[in-house]
């Protein structure tokens, strides 16, 4: 049958693909997702058990009588359906003939006798079944046969969407009652769902997953409405001019800009697949830049492999498009989930999302919350597996950003970037309109600034930086950056994580924190460092800045916690390029039991920088 995005023309890439991998005839789960027509699920099961799943009933009955085809004797049946079907002049004057055909109505999908037809092979499939002549897998082959048989005679351009004004000459034929095409193989086993796939992701036990979504605004339930109403057989209210049956209930929200987006980042991140195959075309709302970025947070380092197959695309006189057309075929080795690192999509300077795995090594077992006590970007906070999370920055409008990431639907806060982006013209490089939006932002009372205002300025301003003045003003000028689909990604990976987190917020000078602070809690320090400068703590924003007398009240707050057995991790810089922290050698050269954790000596900016873990008396017991 004719179906949009129909795989047909690269299954045997995708199969090619798993063979490279090795992941075939070893009794693996194969998840279709989106199995549409089931031409992929069909083509793979004679080497996996088979898992298919789609919100629309038809496909998912469809797919499953193309597996189970080879499988279905009619044991049960007096004769073969087929040619008691066709040989016999039955016709029943059903909800087809009367909704779907100019015998009933003014519309034009089938001629009246083809209608009366497909409604009689509707009853006696039913029949068959009431009656139990046919099996479970038998009835979703021959609604299968029965779907492939209307494909063939219908009045329309492909779809169901509309009908044709004029008879084509192949709905004239009589229709006849035809086998559906199945792969000669004999499938292992088959699951079937349907179900949205985002709500069932975390639940299905796969091995390999393989995801085709809706790529365009197509709907698919709208161009195939007369087929879940032909498979659901359940007489449905129907629109007055195509016919079609209520379709909200069928809605894709893959089928939305930026919601596809956000989707597909859960999907790759809640799978329990250890392989992800995943084909998307050049004209989907995702770029590629997107999907790989995605992909490369969920997969094994360089396991990321990309395809990229030209075919023929359908095109009529409207088409203005170069005539080439591509389908992106992805694959990775997912990750293991405590492997996973999410950044912050602000370009916080001193972000420690690469020495996660280093952190994440001495994390203590037992504690259950976590005081991330110079919060930042919140990229350690946001990744380590406690009960409880902690964030406090000083700068409450670092908070008030990070805080927005999880308040806000990742959704509306997208579009809330595109009107604010729309509105004042923001683009790479355009000092006009960025000044004008900056002054906007800037003209109203501070608490009343909408920090998804301010995250949509820090994206085109200079480095994409946090820059206040001392009476608050975000003074950052105009930069050559701007809202890509790599700060797309950090952002909907970052916001989906945060709203999964018991996040408590705070805006609070690290000292006043020893009042939240108990047996059962980990604190992370990772303060200013003395030795750089950052745009945050030199003074002049309206807050702190980062002095020696800072430093040592830090060290005094750590000596605390130290003596309460409160474990603590401190982050710090001792040497950068000529200079060395010697306030810090001496802090620690009279504390022999804390122990120093080298993590980074290595080239910096202006030299060498030698950048260290600091553990207590506490954490390292549990290491020892």
């Amino acid at each position: 049958m004719r179906f949009l995005g129909n795989k047909e023309s690269i299954k045997h890439e995708i199969y090619s693909l798993l063979e490279d991998k090795e992941l075939n005839k070893k009794g693996l789960k194969f998840f279709d997702a989106f199995c549409g027509s089931g031409v992929v699920a069909d083509s793979v099961k004679g080497d996996f058990d088979i898992i298919i799943n789609d919100i629309l009933s038809w496909c998912v009955i469809y797919t499953k009588g193309k597996i189970c085809a080879k499988s279905c004797d009619f044991a049960n049946l007096d004769n073969d359906p087929f040619v008691f079907l066709n040989d016999n002049k039955e016709m029943k004057q059903g909800f087809i003939f009367n909704n779907y055909s100019p015998g009933g109505s003014n519309r034009m999908y089938f001629t009246a006798e083809n209608a009366s037809r497909i409604d009689y092979f509707r009853y006696q499939i039913e029949l068959w079944k009431d009656s139990n002549k046919i099996n479970d897998n038998e009835y979703s082959y021959l609604l299968a046969c029965l779907i492939e048989s209307v494909s063939h005679v219908s009045n329309t351009a492909g779809v169901y969407g509309a009908f044709l004004k004029n008879w084509d000459a192949r709905a004239l034929k009589p229709i006849q009652f035809i086998s559906v095409d199945s792969c000669v193989e004999v499938y292992h086993g088959v699951e079937f769902h349907n179900r949205r796939i985002e709500d069932i992701i975390a639940e299905v036990e796969c091995d390999v997953l393989y995801i085709d979504p809706p790529y365009t605004q197509n709907q698919y339930g709208t161009q195939y409405h007369l087929l879940e109403t032909l498979v659901l057989d359940d007489n449905p209210k129907t629109s007055k001019i195509t016919g079609s049956r209520p379709v909200t209930p069928m809605r894709s929200d893959w089928s939305k800009e930026y919601k596809a987006n956000i989707l597909f980042d859960k999907i790759i991140a809640k799978t329990k697949a250890k392989h992800i195959v995943f084909s998307y075309n050049t004209d989907g709302f995702m770029s590629k830049e997107f999907i790989e970025s995605c992909l490369k947070r969920y997969g094994v380092a360089d396991s990321l492999i990309c395809k990229k197959i030209s075919y023929k695309k359908y095109r009529n006189w409207k088409t203005t498009r170069d005539n080439e057309h591509f389908e992106y075929l992805f694959y990775i080795e997912k990750n293991d989930v405590e492997k996973i690192v999410y950044e912050c999509p602000l370009n916080y300077v001193g972000s420690k999302a690469k020495m996660m795995p280093e952190i994440k090594n001495f994390l203590p077992k037992q504690s259950k919350k976590l005081v991330d006590a110079f919060g930042g970007g919140f990229n350690v906070g946001i990744n380590l597996p406690l009960t409880q999370i902690v964030y406090n920055d000083i700068n409450y409008f670092v908070t008030e950003l990070i805080k927005s990431f999880r308040d806000y639907d990742t959704y509306e806060y997208l579009l809330y970037i595109r009107k604010i982006t729309k509105k004042y013209d923001l683009k790479k490089g355009n000092g006009v309109a960025y000044i004008k939006a900056r002054e906007a932002y800037n003209s109203q009372q501070i608490e009343k600034r909408d920090p998804r205002f301010l995250f949509t300025l820090i994206l085109y301003g200079f480095q994409q930086q946090i820059r206040f003045n001392g009476d608050h003003g975000f003074n950052n000028p105009v930069g050559n950056r701007w809202f890509n689909d790599r700060v797309l990604e950090k952002m909907i990976s970052f916001s989906r994580r945060i709203k999964e987190l018991e996040c408590v917020f705070y805006s609070r000078d690290f000292k006043e924190l020893d009042k939240i602070i108990d047996t059962d809690t980990f604190v992370y320090i990772d303060p200013p460092y003395r030795l750089t400068c950052g745009a945050y703590n030199d003074g002049k924003r309206g807050f702190d800045g980062w002095t020696i007398d800072h430093e040592s009240a830090l060290f005094q707050f750590l000596d605390e916690l130290n003596s309460r057995r409160i474990p603590f991790m401190f982050s710090y810089i001792l040497e950068n390029s000529h200079l060395t922290n010697g306030h810090i050698h001496d802090w620690l050269n009279q504390r022999s039991n804390y122990s120093i954790i080298e993590i980074s000596t290595g080239q910096g900016r202006y030299g060498v920088r030698k950048e260290v873990l600091i553990l207590n008396d506490e954490l390292t017991a549990f290491y020892n």
